[in-house]
């Protein structure tokens, strides 16, 4: 049998799977001043799935955020505690706080909300 390489995915996008290292990530990024962009899904959800490589090519776009990712069967008390209702979900953050929620999968809308998060 010929062995077979895996091609083993360079990702910057952390998964968050308890309320525990939801709060440890979010804390250490308030204390180093990095915004935080989160995307909040779920298995069984298409548009979800679907916005996940976009999410990752934005994650290597903007090095100095810290992106995040919720599947909100798995971590449900972080998906009540910031009230996500619907999948997918991006929520942006700046000093440990949500300033904006966008909700579907839209990625233009996505990456222009980033851009205006980042830099404006």
């Amino acid at each position: 049998m010929e062995r077979q390489k895996k091609i083993v995915k360079k990702t910057r996008v952390i998964k968050v799977s308890s309320e525990e290292s939801w709060d440890c990530y979010v804390t250490k990024a308030f204390k180093q001043g990095c915004p935080v962009v989160v995307h909040f899904s779920a298995s069984w959800c298409t548009p979800s799935r679907a916005m996940s490589p976009f999410f990752e090519e934005l994650a290597l776009q903007y090095k100095y955020v810290l992106f995040l990712s919720v599947d909100v069967d798995e971590a449900k008390e972080v998906a009540s505690k910031l009230e996500i209702k619907a999948m997918p979900t991006f929520v942006l953050m700046k000093n440990g706080a949500p300033n904006y929620k966008l909700v579907g999968a839209n990625p233009v809308e996505l990456s222009r909300r980033i851009k205006g998060f980042i830099y404006g």
